[in-house]
């Protein structure tokens, strides 16, 4: 009695309905029968059979009826069919109807042959019942699931229309004003929305369903994305809800991601200029990945950075480059892109002067980390208060072949630069390190966890802060994953993924920038600082989305290669080490860990380095066995 208590009127309405519906269909069902078994001729009626059949019909369907009615009604019940979602149904449903319709029409026999044939003289034919039952799983089917059948119908023909028309079938996400502007544009055929054709639109606000914008019915949930797409035969779904949040973007397009659909967006409305409702572009990698924006604690950064003179090495590469951009809305008195590599470094400096121009001074030094004349003569020159060391050697595979260039450039480059900031009265020193020095199995790695104790040692001694923020891969930086793919792909493939179930931390260049501007500004010296890089991400799951937003089916129209890890890789990254854990201590928003460095004996460290220095320069084949001593963690194969 509660059960029936919690339904809504409107649902206890639309069950009164099915229930008259299933009273009828069973007894048509089996008068249908009756008149089919006996040549189409209805007992009683003029022409009909002998009056004996006539009166053993009609007498004994006159006992049978009052039986098998609420027989009926209590399988059904019992089979939950009148709580059923038919709109979702599947073929285990089919299979539930025909059981249910069995057991009434076994149960109406066994009632005939113990009871009915003691009251009616008539002998009951089987196979009239079989007859019933199956003129009944029939008109049950299509009572529940007709219109389904008759809108396919449509769908499909709608779809042949279409197609010759060469029009795509478009899903739109989003009913509010970004959305109303994307289906006018499609109906006007405007520029950037030819050759498309709304079919239908989806929200996920309720209030909204069932309603429709210039004709185009809208529906609610964007969870039923994968079924819309199906049912609908969507070939393009356009996403138009600029307003939303970063996660609410990306649980939309995890939803898309398990169709086989074209992406395009309308860009969220931190990118949208006037007129910009009506901008289309494609989905980016990015979008799966990216997070809420990070609110930035901009007074604590712009007390480090504003009016100071700050040095970026390394800062014409991707993540170099983004940091530069990013200090420079501080108002920094003076910003200098050190860069071995003079064309990046160069067009960074003229777009930040144009872009920004204003009071900072931006100028570049050419040189590498690696020369000490060079860095002591920059640090001369530039009297640097802040520094940020994002120089490195960072392909894992490449490094496992020349261990001792990572050592000259990684490890030595760094201390070139931690020495010099020292010795300069330099504020502020921040290494930009990386996940893959937790537990290294690369030369890269342990090379990376080498600078972080570099920090260590010279935080223990020097009047300058120094500290190390350490994060994982970072979306379409040089020599990531991202670019490989779209090149592949844009061959024809095939896609390599080295493994299966290789999986790695991500976040996007601004992301990781923001972080370290903000982590730089935490905290005392020595500290390593872990930012938090979110779930991770299976490489198989992005080269199959990365594919799809090409606009390619995986492993159909793009082939996916296995290749295995190759010398240096692991199948999954961490961000902590052992010894660190329980040491780690939340210091801003859930996003920023710091670390408490582990305990060291700085004189044999210092051994350790001079030994490493010697055979980094004089006797390579050594070089591996050194970084063994120094990183005892660490599970380097040989060279």
């Amino acid at each position: 009695m509660e059960r029936i208590k919690s339904y809504t009127s409107e649902q206890k309405k639309k069950i009164g309905i099915f229930v008259l519906l299933d009273i009828v269909i069973v007894n048509f069902s089996l008068l249908a029968a009756v008149c089919l078994w006996y040549g189409g001729n209805i007992p009683g009626l003029p022409g009909g059979h002998s009056t004996v059949i006539e009166g053993g019909v009609w007498h004994w369907y006159a006992y049978a009826a009052p039986v098998l009615t609420p027989l009926c009604i209590a399988v059904y019940g019992m089979f939950r069919f009148y709580s059923n979602l038919w709109k979702y149904a599947a073929i285990e449903d089919i299979y539930k109807i025909v059981i249910a319709d069995s057991v009434i029409f076994a149960l109406l026999f066994c009632i005939h042959c113990t009871v009915l044939k003691n009251y009616v003289d008539y002998d009951l034919p089987k196979r009239l019942l079989m007859v019933a039952w199956f003129i009944d799983v029939v008109l049950f089917l299509f009572s529940r699931s007709g219109y389904r059948i008759v809108k396919r119908f449509f769908i499909s023909l709608e779809h042949i229309i279409t197609k010759k028309a060469g029009c795509r079938r478009v899903l739109v996400v989003g009913a509010g004003y970004a959305g109303y502007n994307v289906i006018r544009s499609i109906l006007n055929a405007e520029r950037g929305y030819e050759n498309r054709t709304p079919v239908i639109i989806l929200d996920d606000d309720e209030s909204k369903n069932n309603t429709n914008i210039m004709g185009i019915r809208v529906t609610y949930n964007t969870a039923n994305i994968e079924r819309l797409v199906k049912d609908y035969e969507i070939e393009e779904i356009i996403i138009a809800v600029p307003s939303a949040s970063n996660a609410q973007l990306k649980r939309i397009m995890d939803f898309c991601t398990h169709t086989d659909c074209q992406l395009k967006m309308i860009p969220p409305m931190s990118d949208i200029s006037d007129g910009g409702y009506r901008m289309l572009r494609d989905v980016d990698i990015t979008d799966l990945l990216s997070r809420d924006e990070i609110k930035l604690d901009v007074k604590s950064i712009s007390g480090y950075l504003q009016g100071k003179t700050v040095l970026v090495t390394g800062g014409g590469g991707s993540i170099g480059s983004e940091l530069c951009r990013q200090i420079i809305q501080f108002a920094p008195k003076r910003l200098v892109i050190f860069d071995v590599y003079e064309n990046n470094a160069y067009e960074l400096m003229n777009d930040l002067k144009n872009r920004y121009g204003g009071d900072t001074v931006v100028e570049v030094y050419i040189g590498s980390v690696r020369d000490k004349l060079c860095m002591e003569r920059a640090f001369e020159h530039i009297r640097p208060e802040v520094v940020f060391h994002a120089a490195a050697h960072k392909h894992v595979p490449l490094m496992e072949d020349v261990p001792e260039e990572a050592v000259k450039n990684n490890v030595f480059g760094t201390l070139n630069v931690a020495v010099c900031a020292d010795r300069y009265g330099t504020e502020r020193f921040v290494l930009l390190s990386t996940d893959k020095a937790v537990n290294p199995t690369s030369i890269m790695g342990a090379t990376k966890r080498i600078t972080e104790l570099i920090i260590q040692k010279m935080a223990a001694t020097s009047d300058t802060k120094f500290m190390a923020v350490r994060f994982g891969n970072v979306l379409g930086s040089n020599g990531s994953v991202i670019p490989l793919f779209r090149r592949q792909i844009s061959e024809g493939g095939p896609v390599t993924v080295t493994d299966k179930n290789m999986i790695r931390f991500f976040m996007t260049i601004p992301e990781a920038s923001r972080l370290v501007l903000q982590a730089a500004g935490l905290g005392k010296s020595g500290s390593i600082f872990v930012l938090d890089m979110g779930e991770p991400v299976r490489i198989d799951d992005l080269a199959r989305n990365l594919i799809r937003l090409s606009g390619f089916i995986p492993d159909k129209d793009i082939q996916i290669v296995y290749t295995g890890l190759r010398p240096g890789e692991k199948l999954y990254e961490e961000l902590i080490m052992d010894e660190e854990r329980e040491s780690l201590k939340m210091v801003y928003k859930n996003k920023i860990f710091v670390a408490k460095p582990v305990d060291m004996d700085f004189d044999a460290f210092e051994k350790q380095l001079d030994r490493l220095y010697d055979a980094a320069y004089n006797d390579p084949d050594r070089v591996t066995d050194i970084i063994r001593e120094i990183v005892p963690n660490s599970k380097l194969g040989g060279r």
